[in-house]
C-alpha cells in the first residue's frame, strides 16, 4: 500500500512539474522580444540611476565608468554611501570631481535595516521619475544599457524587470551560482509574461518614482531587512504595469561569490522574504521545489522495487526530456551554452539546493544588515 501511494506522489509531482514547464517557464523559453531600434536622443525621456554602496570603494572604481559612460541623452547617477568604513566617500568624490551627472548622498543615521534607508534616500534625491537601479559590484554589458531599459517603459508600464547574470570562472560553485540565478531569472520572468510578476532583481530594475510614491515606498515592509526588490515588486506590480528587457546589451553583469560559506549567507539573505509575497504567489512558488524534491525522492524510492522500475524510467524521462529541451533553449538565449551538458547533473543539485534553503524559504531569517 505504501509503495503505491509513493508512485502516485511521485507522478502527480512529476506532472506538477512538467505543467510548470509546458505552460509557464515555455513563455521565456520561445519569448520572441521586438527587435526596436533604440531611440535617438529627442525620444529620450531623463533618467536617474541610483547605487547603494556600503564598504564598495574597490567596486565602484572599476564599475562606476561603465555607467557614466552610457550612451544617452540625459541621466544622473546618484550614489548613496551607507555608512561605508573604508574610501567608498572619496572614490565617488573622486568621480564626481570629473562628472556632473554622479552625485553623492551620505546616509546619517540609519532610519530603516538593511538597503532600504539608502535606498530610499536615493529616491527621494532622484530628479527623475525614471529610475534605474544596480548595484555597486555590477556593470553593464553595454552603453546601451540605459537606453535598452527605459525604451520598455511603453504606455502604461510603470515597472522593467531586467536580467543580472554572474560573471563566468572555472568552479563548481561558480557554475552552480550561474545556473541558480538563471534558475531564478526564469522564474520571475516567465511569471511576468502570464501576469504574475512577483519579483526583481536589484541589481537590474527599473521603475517609476510616481510608482513608489503612490503605494508608500517602502512603509509596508519597512521593518524588514530585505526586500527593497522583490517585496517592493511583489506589492506594486499589478500584471498588466510590470514588463522585461531581455536584449543582451540590456544586461547587467555581477561578481559572484567565491565561496560555499559567502554564497550561503548572500542566498539566506535573499530568500528571506519568500513567505512574505502574496499568497497566490507562495503557493505558485512552493510548488515549485515541492514538486522537484517529490519528483526525485519517490523515484529513488520505487526504482528499489523492481515492479517500479519501468514506469520511474518512464516518468523521469518524460519530465528529464522536457526540462532539457526548455533548458536548452533558455540556456542558450542567455548565452550560457556551455551549461547545457550538465542539465541532469545540477538539476539534481537543485534538489539538495532547496532542501538546504527550505527552512528560510519557509520561515524566513532574522538577518538583518545587508552588507
Amino acid at each position: 500500500m505504501i509503495i503505491k501511494i509513493i508512485a502516485v506522489l511521485f507522478f502527480l509531482a512529476t506532472i506538477v512539474q512538467l505543467g510548470y514547464w509546458l505552460f509557464i517557464f515555455s513563455r521565456l523559453a520561445f519569448f520572441k522580444e521586438k527587435e526596436e531600434a533604440i531611440g535617438d536622443s529627442s525620444d529620450q525621456p531623463p533618467v536617474s540611476i541610483i547605487i547603494c554602496a556600503r564598504n564598495e570603494a574597490e567596486n565602484l572604481k572599476k564599475n562606476l565608468p561603465h555607467i557614466i559612460n552610457q550612451n544617452y541623452r540625459s541621466f544622473e547617477i546618484i550614489v548613496v554611501n551607507d555608512a561605508s568604513t573604508d574610501d567608498t566617500e572619496k572614490i565617488i568624490l573622486d568621480f564626481r570631481n570629473k562628472s556632473q551627472i554622479l552625485s553623492l548622498v551620505n546616509v546619517g543615521k540609519k532610519m530603516l535595516p538593511g538597503k532600504k534607508g539608502a535606498l530610499k534616500k536615493g529616491i527621494e534625491a532622484a530628479r527623475f521619475d525614471i529610475l534605474l537601479l544596480t548595484d555597486a559590484d555590477c556593470r553593464p554589458a553595454s552603453t546601451n544599457w540605459l537606453n535598452r531599459m527605459q525604451s520598455s517603459f511603453r504606455p502604461g508600464k510603470e515597472i522593467v524587470l531586467g536580467f543580472g547574470p554572474y560573471d563566468k570562472e572555472k568552479s563548481l560553485l561558480n557554475t552552480f551560482i550561474r545556473f541558480e540565478s538563471l534558475n531564478t531569472a526564469i522564474h520571475y520572468l516567465s511569471f511576468s509574461f502570464v501576469g504574475l510578476s512577483y519579483m526583481g532583481v536589484g541589481r537590474n530594475l527599473a521603475y517609476r518614482k510616481s510608482l513608489y510614491q503612490r503605494i508608500g515606498g517602502f512603509d509596508r515592509h519597512a521593518h524588514i531587512a530585505s526586500g527593497d526588490d522583490d517585496l517592493f515588486i511583489n506589492e506594486a506590480t499589478d500584471g498588466d504595469n510590470t514588463t522585461v528587457s531581455l536584449h543582451p546589451e540590456a544586461w547587467v553583469y555581477s561578481t559572484p561569490k567565491r565561496s560555499w560559506r559567502g554564497y550561503y549567507y548572500q542566498k539566506s539573505r535573499h530568500l528571506t522574504t519568500g513567505s512574505k509575497y502574496k499568497l497566490l504567489h507562495v503557493l505558485l512558488l512552493a510548488g515549485i521545489p515541492a514538486s522537484l524534491i517529490t519528483h526525485y525522492v519517490c523515484g529513488l524510492l520505487l526504482v528499489t522495487h523492481p515492479e517500479w522500475v519501468s514506469f520511474t524510467i518512464l516518468n523521469y524521462t518524460v519530465r528529464m526530456v522536457v526540462v532539457s529541451i526548455m533548458y536548452a533553449v533558455i540556456l542558450k538565449r542567455f548565452h550560457e551554452h556551455i551549461l547545457i551538458p550538465w542539465i541532469p547533473f545540477l538539476d539534481v543539485l537543485l534538489v539538495f539546493y532547496y532542501l538546504l534553503f527550505s527552512p528560510i524559504l519557509l520561515i524566513g531569517s532574522k538577518q538583518r544588515k545587508w552588507k
